[in-house]
């Protein structure tokens, strides 16, 4: 490979860029951060360097695609996010019995901190569980050596392989040189093996011994892998995990202690017993530093009570099992391993950053959407309970909506609102709301058994015609590929009659008064019938189109307040909380004309009628609504 050019890319990029490197032929995922911008990237190299990418309609899908591409003989990657594994755990388990004809790498970018999820499990152990090896940038400057080496194992055991990233991992920056790949594509003929991937019970139990002697394997050749090694001498070591490496080197250069041995563990699953066994010869204390759960520190506690090696081990007694590490965490760790006198508030600068509380975007249609369904609930004279999702639409679950009463996983809205409509009061109204990408995700088959089941409840599906929440990826309704090459668009509202809904109804958010009077239809049908109702809501991410205007040189309508009709009411700028609109001193609204993307929603919410269009909207801007 001759070297191209050198890159400045964020963490997942230069993941994606690695596995083009590493000769990847198939990849798919599903959007969720911090996971997303690797596939975004290998959208974006995929014509030049031609290999195949896809946004599937799921976690579960794209692994079981990339993982039949691999069976097919290509090497493929599947990404996702820390949660988006469990979507997916029934085939990954199954996919370590049976192995693979070529590369299999499964990235799984876990968020510690949970910046942007509901949980922060550390998934090395869906590969301790699922004999599924795993592999950790100890640096940012590794991502590239990890990442080709974990498809050029995966090719040489015939196994998959787990590169696990972080958020600070996939979210930082790095500098990358970049070589042209040298393309050879495999394109068949497939040699199937039935004894092999039709997993009976009767092949399942000859598999387990094969995987199991892979395993052995990949543990022998872990022991003598670059990407583990010991450094530095004296009787004290560190063990660590992955990019925790990256915080020790740093707090053991802070705290300017001298020499420490330390042992990176980049491949820690399976755990190198040999190597470990090495390292701890002749220290008198052991310290493992290892980000969220005590896995390593458990089998290597395990390894040396075995062995019969007395030697002090701490972990999870001073490292936090709640939070991402940080340098001053793992700085503050160390020194009281050494019993130093220092603390990592006398090395730092104090940071004083205002709080941002998170909110609607400006001219976002899930804010009509939320405004327009509380005030019909609230007349229909019901007690709601709103079952929420995930999605841009969570954000209701904050003042001054209130109107995510559960957030639990995707598609959760409608499986929960199943059990809340048999079991409470009929005085209640359940109320499921879902976005589009993750009703096509995991909320058909929900909405199907409350069809089946007759459950009484009112379903929202907020269509913004985009993956909106993890930056605006296409979705199987948005009638573009990942690519955003044209492709069949699939109609939410056929999808809910082919499930057997009798009351479907349609509404755009950005007419509030229209909406509202749908949205009490259709909580008059549920409750008089006792039976399902679906309330579609259409209207593209506001965002987006705003962003396309802009680069069309299309111009985007302009409002503003007549500041003669405003009574001061509050309600555009406390209950509607348009981040474009603002109350002066003596609480007369104003519209912030570089926030304002020209939505027009504050004309149906004033009961004045103060706000007006200063520009309409033109055919060109309407013409960029689909």
């Amino acid at each position: 490979m001759e070297s191209d050019k050198r890159l400045y890319l964020l963490g997942n990029e230069a993941i994606a860029y690695s596995s083009v490197e590493a000769g990847l032929e198939y990849a798919s995922a599903y959007p969720g951060t911090p996971s997303t911008e690797i596939l975004e990237t290998l959208a974006k190299l995929s014509r030049k360097y031609n290999f195949y990418v896809e946004w599937s309609v799921n976690e579960k899908v794209a692994f079981e695609a990339a993982y039949g591409a691999a069976i097919a003989g290509v090497k493929s990657l599947v990404a996702m996010k820390h949660v988006g594994v469990n979507v997916a755990a029934d085939p990954l388990t199954t996919s370590a019995y049976t192995g693979v004809n070529n590369s299999f790498v499964i990235v799984s970018a876990d968020d510690p901190s949970m910046w942007s999820s509901q949980n922060e499990q550390d998934n090395r152990y869906y590969g301790l569980r699922s004999y599924i090896p795993v592999l950790e940038p100890p640096t940012p400057y590794h991502i590239k050596d990890v990442v080709i080496e974990a498809f050029k194992l995966s090719e040489k055991f015939r196994h998959p392989f787990i590169l696990r990233s972080t958020t600070r991992l996939s979210h930082i920056r790095v500098s990358y040189e970049f070589n042209e790949p040298r393309r050879d594509i495999h394109r068949g003929p497939l040699d199937i093996d039935p004894a092999r991937y039709s997993v009976i019970p009767a092949h399942a139990r000859r598999l387990r011994v094969d995987m199991l002697a892979r395993w052995s394997e990949i543990e022998r050749y872990f022991n003598d892998a670059w990407f583990n090694w010991v450094e530095g001498d004296g009787d004290k070591l560190i063990i660590t995990s992955g990019f925790s490496y990256s915080y020790v080197v740093d707090a053991i250069s802070k705290l300017d202690i001298g020499d420490v041995k330390i042992l990176s563990l980049s491949g820690m699953v399976p755990l190198p017993k040999k190597l470990v066994l090495e390292a701890v010869e002749d220290v008198d204390k052991v310290l493992i530093v290892e980000e969220l759960e005590p896995i390593i520190e458990t089998h290597i506690k395990s390894l040396l009570y075995d062995t019969d090696v007395r030697v002090e081990v701490v972990g999870k007694e001073i490292i936090p099992l709640v939070g991402e590490l940080t340098l001053d965490k793992v700085l503050d760790a160390i020194a009281k391993w050494l019993e130093l006198d220092i603390k990592s508030k006398d090395l730092n600068i104090d940071e004083n950053l205002p709080v941002r509380p998170p909110a609607f975007c400006p001219g976002c249609p899930h804010r009509g959407t939320f405004f327009s369904l509380r005030k019909a609930v609230n007349r229909s004279g019901v007690k709601p309970i709103y079952s929420g999702d995930i999605g841009c639409y969570s954000l209701a679950v904050l003042p001054p909506f209130k109107m995510q009463d559960t957030i639990v996983d995707m598609g959760s809205s409608i499986g929960l609102a199943n059990g809340f409509a048999h079991i409470l009061p009929e005085e209640y109204i359940v109320v499921a709301t879902i976005g589009d990408s993750t009703f096509f995700h995991s909320g058909i088959t929900p909405l199907l058994n409350a069809v089946y089941n007759k459950s009484p409840i009112l379903v929202v599906i907020l269509d913004n015609r985009v993956t909106a929440m993890t930056g605006a990826q296409p979705n199987p309704g948005s009638g573009y590929d990942a690519g955003w090459e044209e492709t069949i668009k699939i109609d939410i509202k056929k999808v809910v009659e082919g499930l057997g809904i009798e009351y479907i109804a349609e509404v755009d958010p950005f007419k509030i008064r229209e909406s509202e009077k749908i949205f009490r239809d259709a909580v008059e049908y549920v409750r008089r019938y006792r039976r399902p109702a679906v309330v579609i809501a259409k209207r593209a991410c506001t965002l987006l189109i705003a962003a396309w205007a802009r680069r069309r040189g299309i111009e985007i309508p302009k409002y503003d307040v007549d500041v003669d009709k405003c009574i001061k009411c509050g309600i555009c700028y406390n209950n509607f909380t348009c981040p474009a609109i603002y109350p002066d001193d003596e609480g007369i609204a104003h519209i912030d004309p570089a926030l304002c993307v020209g939505c027009g929603e504050c004309l149906d919410i004033c009961p004045t009628k103060a706000f007006k269009p200063v520009s309409e909207w033109s055919d060109e801007f309407k013409s960029l609504w689909w």
